[in-house]
C-alpha cells in the first residue's frame, strides 16, 4: 500500500505541490508564533529573577514588564516592609548595544545585592562613564578591560569583565544606575523594576499577596509565567497562535479535501477495480487517508522550515528584537506535527466516506 500511496502522490505533482504549499503557510505561521512565545517565556524568567532576586516588582498594567516605570522614591518604603530582606532598584535598557540586539544593559545600584553577586574576573567595578561587560558578550563584540565601546549614542570605557552565572546577565552590560537611566531617557527618579530578596520565613505567594495590597500600583511577580501574562505583546501572540492554528486547520483541511476529492474522481475506476478484486472499505479508506497524510506531512515539513525562518524576523516586526530569542521546543515541534495530522484527518473524512460508499459496479459502468 505504501508504494501505491507514493505513486498516487507523485501522479499529480502540481496539485500536490500547491496543496502542500497551502498547508506549509499555515503551519509555518503557527511554528513562528510558537517559537516567539517560547522565547518570551525564557526572557521573562530572566527578568523576574535578575540579580538572583526572589521576585521582581513592576508597574501594574505596563504594556510589558520591560517598559515598566517606577518611582525611585518607593525604595525606603519598600525596605521597611517586614516581608523584604533586601531590595535594589534596576534600570533595564534594551537594543542599545550595536550588532548585539539581544544584549541588555542593566543599571545597578553598586550597594545593592544584584551588584554584589557579580564576580569581576578582570578589571574593576562600574563607575560613571565606565561599564562592565559580561564574559559571554565580551568576546563577541570583542572588547577587553580598557577598551571603549558604544552603548546607544554614548561611548563608555570597559572597566571590567564579570560573571554572574545567569546567562542573560552574562550576555549583557552593567552600568551605574544613573548612566542606564540616561540611556533609557529616564529621570534620576525613575527605574524599571525593584529586585527583591524575601525574608527566609516568607513564602512567595504570601509576599506577592501582601505587597500587592500594600502597593496597588505595583505588580509583584515571582513566577515567569505571570510576567508573560502581564505583557500585552505576549497576550497578542498567544491569541495569534490560537487563531492561526484554527485557520491552518480549516484552510488546510479544505485544501486536502479538495485535492483528495479530485483524485477520487480521476481514479474512480481504479478504486472500483481494487474493490472488485477484494479490497475492503477500511483498506480503501486507509489508502485515501495515507495519501492525505503524505501530502499534509510534506506541507508540515516545509512549514517547520518556513516557520523557523519567519521566527527570526518576527521580533523586529513586533519591536521585541532587543530581548527575545525565538526558540522551538520539542512540544512546539510536536504541536506543529499534530496540526499536520489533524489537517490530513479532517480533510480525508469526506473522501473516505465517498470511496467506501461507492459500489464497484456503478463506478465501472460506462459513463
Amino acid at each position: 500500500m505504501i508504494g501505491l500511496i507514493s505513486a498516487n502522490v507523485r501522479r499529480r505533482k502540481a496539485r500536490t505541490f500547491l496543496t502542500a504549499a497551502g498547508i506549509a503557510v499555515g503551519v509555518g505561521a503557527v511554528v513562528a508564533l510558537l517559537a516567539l512565545s517560547t522565547g518570551l517565556n525564557n526572557t521573562a524568567a530572566q527578568f523576574v529573577h535578575l540579580g538572583r532576586a526572589d521576585l521582581g516588582l513592576f508597574q501594574r498594567d505596563a504594556g510589558d514588564p520591560t517598559s515598566s516605570v517606577l518611582p525611585l522614591s518607593l525604595t525606603n518604603r519598600l525596605r521597611r516592609r517586614p516581608e523584604i530582606a533586601a531590595i535594589t532598584p534596576i534600570q533595564l535598557v534594551i537594543g542599545v548595544v550595536p550588532n548585539q540586539p539581544q544584549a541588555i544593559v542593566l543599571g545597578l545600584d553598586p550597594n545593592g545585592f544584584a551588584a554584589r553577586q557579580l564576580v569581576i574576573t578582570s578589571g574593576g567595578p562600574a563607575s560613571p562613564g565606565h561599564a562592565l561587560v559580561g564574559d559571554q558578550l565580551a568576546p563577541q563584540i570583542p572588547v577587553h578591560v580598557g577598551s571603549t565601546m558604544k552603548i546607544g549614542s554614548r561611548h563608555v570605557q570597559v572597566a571590567g569583565i564579570y560573571h554572574s552565572g545567569l546567562s542573560y546577565e552574562d550576555g549583557g552590560v552593567i552600568t551605574t544606575l544613573g548612566d542606564a537611566q540616561a540611556l533609557a531617557g529616564r529621570t534620576p527618579q525613575e527605574v524599571t523594576t525593584f529586585a527583591v530578596k524575601l525574608q527566609p520565613t516568607v513564602s512567595l505567594s504570601k509576599a506577592e499577596r501582601q505587597l500587592g495590597r500594600a502597593f496597588p500600583g505595583l505588580l509583584p511577580i515571582a513566577d515567569p509565567a505571570e510576567a508573560v501574562r502581564a505583557g500585552s505583546s505576549t497576550v497578542i501572540i498567544a491569541k495569534a497562535v490560537l487563531l492561526m492554528a484554527v485557520l491552518a486547520l480549516i484552510i488546510g483541511a479544505l485544501a486536502v479535501a479538495n485535492t483528495m476529492q479530485a483524485a477520487l474522481l480521476e481514479r474512480r475506476r481504479e478504486l472500483a477495480l481494487l474493490s472488485a478484486i477484494g479490497w475492503s472499505g477500511p483498506q480503501l479508506g486507509a489508502l485515501v487517508l495515507g495519501e492525505a497524510l503524505a501530502v499534509s506531512m510534506l506541507g508540515t515539513g516545509a512549514g517547520l522550515v518556513l516557520g523557523l525562518a519567519a521566527a527570526k524576523l518576527l521580533p523586529s516586526a513586533l519591536g521585541l528584537s532587543g530581548f527575545v530569542s525565538p526558540a522551538l521546543t520539542a512540544w512546539g515541534f510536536g504541536r506543529a506535527v499534530l496540526i499536520g495530522i489533524l489537517i490530513a484527518t479532517l480533510g480525508a473524512i469526506y473522501p473516505i466516506w465517498r470511496v467506501t460508499h461507492t459500489r464497484p459496479a456503478a463506478a465501472l459502468a460506462p459513463a
